[in-house]
């Protein structure tokens, strides 16, 4: 098989792991409903079930994402899609609040190395010129899991029970498991084509003396909560505010989510197109890609005031088409500073402050959407993405390689 061909089945696979782990960490949020009926799991508990698997996704994204680093994406992925993948399994065998709770947070400590390992492997597979189309189609998979996961889960809870809905999926995961494992490179080679087998190793202490890590990070923990409040409040906000039906809401609610599976794919197109047709810097690429998605999200606060439900979804699908956009170049421009060696590591680290922000803001939420609605949380919205990429285009002036002080390489 062709090396051109085989780095583009790797990304296809990525987009297939990506996903399986936004379907499968979505399917209790539909099977709990009769989860909730056969087990007695009280809505109190529930909510530390979902605590859990936070818990478990936040620590994991920095461990998960050094260890990547360390040992590679080859075992690095296989290793956190293998996890997922048992623990969803091992969430068919559930009698009790206990074991749930158990099992969510092993669910959360194999997703947690999920990104970091993808953002590695596309480090790896692909150069600069065509990485962050790579990374597009990588992340976007996240999207489609999202979009799939409603009616997909409710089709096999009817059809073959609740605990089949967590079966089936943890079974795909084992098999894509298997197939990753069967992609095997013989020897290092330019360019980015083969997984690494000689990585180099940073010490982590070493990756948090860069300030650039410091930026992505803080950039992570101010725009991750808009992401979240999306993902948890839309429907409470149809509902409430719009007063949209139950069935309508699941007719509306995946569109967002296609606009942002669509746009991570085309927004990493666009930066690798402004730097091979257009002779953009990659510096340059990646940021005009990142303020186009700044700008569009200034339209939130619109959400508020548009009369029509309609209307209101598609600035939402606005919304996320520009996250799609930013977030690709985000991930992207952290591979084009750190590399294969800090890759993953500073993905993960940032993951986690993303993660730990929103389990801080989500309580937030709840008390100003009962004081004062919706509205301010509109435009908080639009003025995150605007003020991450002032900080971005201030505090990194141009994106590029560092250097560490202390290499060294050991073999596998």
């Amino acid at each position: 098989m062709k090396k051109i061909k085989l780095k583009w089945i790797v990304a296809g696979l990525l987009f297939i792991a990506t996903g399986l782990s936004f379907l499968d960490r979505q399917v209790l949020s539909v099977a709990i409903i009769q989860i909730q009926k056969e087990l007695h799991i009280t809505d109190v508990q529930y909510g530390w079930i979902n605590t859990s698997f936070l818990v478990g996704y936040a620590f994991m994204f920095t461990a998960g994402g050094w260890l990547i680093d360390r040992y590679g994406s080859r075992r690095g992925m296989a290793c956190s899609v293998g996890v997922w993948s048992v623990a969803n399994l091992l969430h068919g065998m559930v009698t009790g609040f206990g074991q749930l709770v158990s099992f969510r947070f092993l669910l959360g400590l194999g997703e947690g190395g999920c990104f970091p390992g993808a953002a590695r492997a596309v480090s790896e597979w692909f150069d600069k010129k065509e990485r962050a189309l790579a990374n597009g189609i990588a992340i976007g998979g996240s999207a489609v899991g999202a979009v799939i996961a409603p009616p997909l889960t409710i089709w096999i809870a009817g059809s073959h029970g609740w605990r089949w809905s967590f079966v089936l999926p943890g079974i795909v995961g084992i098999l894509w498991t298997i197939g990753w494992l069967c992609i095997r490179s013989k020897k290092p080679a330019a360019g980015g084509d083969f997984f690494i087998l000689f990585p180099t190793r940073i010490p982590f202490s070493a990756v948090l003396q860069q300030k650039q890590v410091w930026v992505f990070v803080v950039i992570r923990f101010l725009l991750d909560p808009v992401l979240y409040f999306f993902m948890f409040w839309i429907p409470k906000y149809l509902s409430a505010e719009r007063h949209v039906s139950f069935d309508r809401i699941g007719n509306l609610f995946w569109i967002p989510f296609l606009a942002l599976g669509v746009s991570n794919i085309i927004g990493g197109w666009l930066s690798d197109r402004l730097m091979s047709r257009l002779g953009f810097s990659l510096n340059r690429s990646r940021k005009t890609v990142m303020g186009i998605a700044a700008f569009l999200t200034m339209t939130a606060p619109f959400i508020a005031v548009v009369a029509s439900v309609e209307g209101a979804i598609t600035l939402m699908a606005v919304i996320l088409f520009a996250h799609g956009f930013w977030i690709t170049n985000y991930i992207t421009s952290i591979s084009d500073v750190f590399g294969t060696a800090a890759t993953s590591t500073v993905v993960g680290i940032s993951g986690t402050a993303g993660a730990l922000s929103a389990l801080l803001v989500n309580p937030l939420i709840g008390k100003v959407v009962s004081a004062a609605g919706y509205t301010p949380l509109w435009f908080l919205s639009g003025l995150m993405y605007p003020l991450g990429f002032v900080l971005l285009v201030v505090l990194i002036p141009k994106l590029s390689p560092v250097t560490f002080k202390c290499l060294y390489q050991k073999s596998l």
